[in-house]
């Protein structure tokens, strides 16, 4: 199954309220594997970046000044998504924003029964624990040195990793592993007759009777009593 893990940069926390999405991650995967194929993207807002979304994605004025309209880089991006599940961590949030835009340029939305959010899942699995996308790579071992700053495709990437995780880990593979055939080999029963031979017969001789009376009347204070001996 092809899903694609997704996250979005923004100016802020609402589209409604004047808030645009400026960049855009995604990694593609195939029965929960990464395949190496991935969409990155940087969009000008057409509008001026608050000093406090800066602060957590690094994203400037400056750095989006050239960067295309999201209007002139929707069909690379609808083209990349095609019809694939979308798994994004807290996605109500990512889905508003690529909706927002979708729907701003006039492009069909993204329906909701395409949505996989790995917070929902991280809840059931681990409750009562912290959910955040920090959280969860501390919780799995998963490297995020590289995660100065919060960058789309960097923290898809991270996702991606925690996807696996949440649905099963390493555990999922196995199940790709064709089961090697055992050979039925048939029961050998031997039907070849069976000769009976005579019992053997062990008789002392009378010399060794003779041997063996000698020695117990040897013996003093036997244990077996005088009257054994006969």
């Amino acid at each position: 199954m092809r899903e694609i893990v997704f996250d979005t940069e923004t100016t802020g926390f609402s589209f409604a309220d004047g808030d645009r999405l400026v960049e855009i991650g995604c990694i593609e995967m195939f029965n929960r594997v990464e395949t190496g194929r991935s969409f990155h993207a940087y969009f000008h807002p057409e509008r001026t970046m608050p000093a406090e979304a800066q602060r957590v994605h690094g994203l400037s004025d400056a750095f989006l000044a050239d960067k295309p309209l999201f209007a002139h880089g929707v069909d690379a991006l609808l083209e990349f998504l095609g019809d694939a599940p979308l798994v994004a961590h807290n996605a109500t949030f990512d889905f508003g924003f690529l909706n927002g835009e979708l729907a701003r340029c006039g492009r069909p939305l993204i329906g909701m029964h395409r949505m996989v959010d790995t917070i929902v899942i991280a809840r059931t699995r681990h409750p009562g624990a912290k959910h955040s996308l920090d959280a969860l790579c501390s919780r799995y071992g998963i490297d995020r040195s590289a995660r100065t700053f919060h960058g789309a495709l960097l923290d898809a990437q991270l996702l991606a990793q925690v996807y696996v995780e949440l649905t099963g880990g390493r555990q999922i593979g196995l199940g790709l592993v064709t089961e090697e055939r055992v050979e039925e080999r048939p029961i050998l029963v031997d039907t070849a007759p069976r000769i009976a031979r005579p019992a053997r017969v062990f008789a002392a001789s009378e010399a060794e009777l003779a041997r063996h009376a000698a020695f117990l009347n040897s013996v003093s204070n036997p244990l077996w009593g005088a009257e054994a001996i006969g």
